[in-house]
């Protein structure tokens, strides 16, 4: 924007404003070792928009201060009723000071004045320096007063952090119909109510416009009024107006000291020597965003900052040209290293390491994996994955192209007549993916409640699918609006998404992410096929358009219950390890035991709950997640989830002693070695505390899990290649506990057979007696996906 003119541009921040909108237009974001950075995250991402928009010569940071300033003293209820502000934000405001410092900002600040005093002094001391264009960015309107012609402007934030708007002096008018230095006299006479600003009662934001636009300030206005009445009633003013004028005026002109911005704060500010650009120091700043863990931020900083001809040394390093296999083989160990850094990139490397090359970053982490003992799992887990993904992405599944062109057809056809349905029980049209006009719908049109509803971060009606399902038995449209969602979301993410993807042979090459969760599973993208749903029968119809080539058939393969089995065999339940030696069904068993009765008498709702809190265990499930589950009150939630360890101590010890491990040493580890860290853990937010002992609970279990299924993939292949059936078997999916494999007709038995046993006996070498507890492995085959027996 500055590039034609000789002019500077000062940039004025006012800190508090922008942390505290980004603080409520942001999640409840948080780094790996708890710390809260929601409004850091907001205040670093506006930022970079700054420089990146505004290109600014010199940056200026103002804040506000704890303690009460001169309005307080003036008048005790300014403010009053405000909120005080949240331990986690407060902490944030703090830590945001180490964010200016490492982008080289200054920072003013002055007891018993407010940041918008700061703004205003420098602005009235930069007034005689025509060199310097002045762009005050805050989170709200008060600064406002400040704008003059294009010399004084103001980058706010109209929604959330991303959308903003600049203010000239002509755009102001636009906005309230007067020049900004009368915004102040405005506040004087209809109040702020965010600040507790009483103006005149009874005067509201009309009123007040009307008077300042035919008599200027309030000053001019009462000079006026003592000298002409009768102008105000002329000008179309009634007489209750005049006379809330003629008493209120000592309320006017104290609201408008309060509402105006001092020029006068006692601040020694001098524009600093060198430019902005010429004090940053990238280092810094990728320190500060890298500490934060900011992933999506740091390239986001550098190709904002430097140019191709700005680049230093360093950078064009870390540019070299460098083989995707090896970023990738380095971007594996630094995953494992700590997995909460999915699906790492290069940046990511120089990132963790502050190497100045990246032959330097990969030996840090080398190093780094050999310290955490972690050789094992890269060399015997990973590395031999590398190759065998590849081959699976580049072969692709087949795709019946006509099926999911009629699919789309008839789905189409079927959200229309939801639509239909849901507008009929609306009582008319609305636009049902709008989130603000379908909560008018439910809430102010239908008047639908129910105890516990949210609201979103916004303070708005939540209408999340998590909050619909409690409004289900409320009325009818919401189950609608639920299959609408439901079929929408089929046909955007994979029937009207797969045909563009799919090669000249209709093959879709789905991407599978081995660094793609903290678990150790895989991960899918373009498009997620882990995500097609299995149980209802809209899922079950796409995965139905997957099918064999000709003169092939497609056989999967997948374990059962694999996750329960190694919750036995990491506990060594006897009572569990018997339920599956002895081949029963394991979620009937458990519920005989919990339940007290034999277990030909247990029903299908006792096993219903059983299978409930089973796989609760492996998902970290606590009482509010099982009442839900379960359907229950919280009450009975906690009796069966207590009865449930009463059954099982050895289960209840094992995870005990889980978290104790984790709290001691700061991560977990599966049968194989592969960690977990869980810095959280020891995070003084209770919350974030409690949600890493949950995660580190059942880290090892499904983390033995995700290393079973991929060393299974590689023993498999060696299987394949061994027995000369290369050549006639492909991988194509990897998914859940499945994988999926074209075959050639004829050779379906054999691979089968030796897949199965590459698969059962994943564990031979790591448990004392593997027979203890079978790992079994179903097996299917036939021309689609969907329809495998």
């Amino acid at each position: 924007m500055n590039k034609d003119s000789k002019k500077k541009r000062l940039i004025l921040l006012d800190t508090h404003a922008i942390i505290h909108r980004a603080y409520h237009a942001l999640p409840d974001f948080a780094t790996s070792k708890g710390e809260p950075t929601g409004a850091l995250y907001g205040l670093t991402t506006m930022l970079i928009k700054i420089i990146k928009d505004l290109k600014p010569d010199y940056i200026i940071a103002c804040y506000d201060l704890p303690e009460p300033t001169f309005r307080h003293e003036a008048y005790e209820n300014y403010k009053l009723g405000r909120a005080k502000a949240e331990d986690d934000l407060v902490h944030q405001l703090n830590r945001s000071r180490d964010i200016l410092t490492a982008f080289s900002i200054p920072m003013y600040d002055k007891p018993g004045f407010e940041a918008d005093d700061m703004l205003g002094t420098i602005v009235h001391e930069m007034k005689k320096n025509k060199e310097v264009d002045i762009v005050i960015a805050s989170g709200d309107m008060d600064t406002l007063q400040l704008v003059d012609d294009k010399r004084v402007q103001v980058y706010t934030l109209k929604k959330g952090i991303n959308d903003t708007i600049l203010y000239d002096e002509k755009a102001v008018e636009e906005r309230f119909g007067f020049k900004p230095k009368l915004l102040p006299d405005y506040k004087g006479l209809r109040g702020d109510p965010s600040d507790n600003i009483i103006g005149i009662d009874g005067i509201g934001e009309k009123t007040a416009t009307i008077l300042i636009q035919k008599f200027g300030s309030i000053e001019d206005m009462y000079k006026k009024l003592r000298k002409n009445r009768k102008l105000f009633l002329e000008a179309g003013l009634t007489e209750r107006v005049v006379k809330l004028l003629e008493e209120g005026e000592e309320e006017a002109l104290f609201s408008k000291t309060l509402a105006q911005i001092r020029l006068d704060a006692p601040i020694d500010f001098k524009l600093p020597e060198k430019t902005w650009r010429e004090s940053v120091d990238q280092a810094m700043v990728e320190r500060a965003i890298s500490e934060l863990e900011f992933r999506s931020l740091y390239e986001r900083f550098r190709t904002t900052l430097f140019s191709e001809l700005e680049k230093t040394e360093e950078d064009k390093a870390k540019d070299e040209e460098i083989s995707e296999d090896e970023i990738e083989k380095v971007a594996i160990a630094l995953w494992l290293c700590n997995s909460e850094t999915t699906n790492p990139d290069k940046e990511d490397i120089f990132a963790r390491t502050n190497a100045k090359n990246f032959d330097e970053a990969r030996k840090n982490i080398m190093k780094e994996l050999g310290q955490k003992k972690l050789d094992e799992v890269y060399e015997g887990v990973e590395l031999p994955l590398v190759p065998i993904v590849k081959k699976m992405e580049e072969r692709g599944v087949l795709i019946d192209v006509p099926y999911l062109k009629k699919l789309s057809v008839d789905y189409h056809k079927e959200l229309s007549k939801i639509e239909e349905r849901i507008w009929a029980h609306a009582g008319g049209e609305f636009n049902i993916n709008s989130p603000k006009q379908l909560g008018e719908v439910l809430f102010d049109k239908l008047h639908l409640t129910v105890k516990g509803l949210k609201k979103t971060e916004g303070g708005a009606r939540s209408t999340r699918a998590s909050e619909l399902d409690k409004l289900k038995t409320a009325h009818p449209i919401v189950e609608e609006i639920l299959a609408h969602r439901e079929i929408q979301k089929l046909l955007s993410t994979y029937i009207d998404t797969i045909p563009p993807l799919l090669d000249k042979n209709n093959r879709l090459h789905a991407q599978f992410i081995q660094t793609g969760t903290t678990t150790g599973r895989f991960s899918s993208a373009n498009p997620n096929v882990q995500n097609i749903p299995i149980r209802s029968e809209l899922g079950k119809n796409i995965r139905r358009a997957f099918i064999a080539a000709s003169g092939h058939k497609l056989l999967a393969l997948d374990y059962s219950q694999i996750e329960l089995r190694v919750t036995a065999i990491l506990s060594d339940d006897k009572d569990l390890i018997n339920i599956f030696k002895d081949g029963k069904d394991v979620h009937a068993s458990v519920a005989a035991k919990v339940f007290g009765v034999s277990e030909d008498k247990v029903t299908s709702e006792m096993r219903r709950r059983a299978k409930v809190i089973n796989f609760g265990i492996i998902y970290g499930m606590g009482i509010n997640a099982l009442k839900d589950s379960l359907g229950t009150t919280r009450a009975e939630a906690e009796e069966f989830y207590q009865n449930y360890f009463d059954k099982f101590p050895t289960i209840a010890g094992y995870l005990e002693s889980i978290k104790n491990f984790a709290v001691k040493n700061g991560y977990t580890e599966t049968l194989f070695g592969r960690r977990r860290y869980f810095p959280a853990i020891k995070s003084p937010i209770q919350f974030i505390r409690a949600s890493a002992e949950r995660m580190a609970v059942n880290a090892p279990i499904q983390g033995t899990a995700a290393d079973i299924i991929k060393i299974a993939i590689r023993r498999a292949d060696d299987a394949i290649e061994k027995n000369k059936l290369s050549d006639k078997v492909s991988l194509l999916l990897q998914v859940h506990d499945e994988l999926v494999y074209e075959v050639k007709e004829g050779s379906e038995r054999e691979a089968s057979k030796i897949i199965q046993e590459a698969m059962e006996s994943v564990l031979e070498d790591k448990v004392k007696n593997p027979k203890a507890v079978p790992i079994t492995v179903s097996v299917s085959i036939g021309n689609n996906w969907g329809e495998l027996k």
